[in-house]
């Protein structure tokens, strides 16, 4: 499954790229209607790819499919096994020709993600990972694939919070500003801010809903690659996070981090939190 799923991304991140490369902006069919954020073709094109691929290859009655693209309603679906798929995250920093864009396919079993795929089409890299399996890199297609673990910050050791440029509010603001972090590392879509902690450049991220909050698509995959190469990904109580739950919507404080401290983390963003208006 693992090496067909494999196979798709990359398909589907060379579809990005060319969109991304392309010197015509205006053959991205920019559309700014959607209430969470621009679409684009390249959006659509690599939904299409990946869900054609994936229904072909696994069918739909044991599966079921949640994509940003095709999400409609608020049930959630009936299967137990669930692909959760966000075909480009980070299309603003797409259209903005930052690079810091990525590709997002996770299956979930009971709610809970059990196999992730993020892509990282700029720096052409896909990381993937398997429950109990741990978590790898493939450079390039068909290209080298090694084992990925965190390093683990010293006891002692200032922290590195990866954050967004946008998409702060007032409160979340508040909370980072008060937070004891060395310094700032700013990234666009949440795959490469998950990515730059795989990769030592950050140590910590976080998510805080307000009027809108980080969607299922936004977190299955990242999640799993994270956990897998030895981080933790949790509500700021330490609970895990449910996917296919009906509402796509991760309501709350959610804190992702290569840290041993990670608790007393979640601890600090709590009562730290508590301290802050409304």
């Amino acid at each position: 499954m693992a090496d067909t799923v494999r196979a798709i991304a990359w398909g589907a991140m060379k579809i990005l790229q060319t969109y991304y490369q392309g010197e015509d902006s205006a053959q991205l069919n920019i559309d700014h209607r959607k209430p969470d954020g621009p679409v684009t073709a390249a959006d659509l094109a690599a939904n299409h790819h990946i869900l054609e691929k994936l229904t072909a290859a696994f069918g739909t009655e044991a599966f079921g499919y949640l994509s940003e693209e095709t999400h409609q309603g608020q049930d959630p679906l009936p299967q137990d096994w669930v692909w959760i798929i966000d075909p480009l995250d980070g299309t603003r920093d797409f259209i903005d020709r930052t690079g810091e864009y990525a590709l997002h396919i996770a299956l979930a079993y009971q709610q809970r993600p059990v196999l992730a795929f993020v892509g990282v089409p700029e720096a052409n890299k896909l990381y993937f990972a398997a429950q109990g399996q741990g978590c790898f890199v493939e450079n390039g297609s068909g290209g080298e694939i090694r084992p990925v673990s965190i390093v683990a910050p010293a006891p002692d050791q200032a922290l590195t919070l990866v954050v967004s440029r946008t998409h702060r509010d007032q409160r979340f603001q508040n909370l980072i500003d008060q937070l004891p972090f060395r310094d700032r590392h700013y990234v666009g879509s949440v795959g490469c801010k998950i990515v730059a902690i795989l990769e030592q450049q950050a140590d910590v991220y976080i998510s805080l809903s307000g009027k809108s909050a980080a969607k299922d698509w936004d977190f299955a995959a990242p999640e799993l690659i994270l956990t897998e190469a030895g981080g933790q990904f949790t509500f700021f109580d330490g609970q895990p996070l449910r996917y296919n739950r009906g509402d796509v919507c991760q309501w709350g404080g959610i804190l992702a981090s290569n840290s041993p401290q990670h608790l007393a983390l979640c601890q600090l963003a709590t009562q730290t939190l508590a301290t802050l208006p409304i």
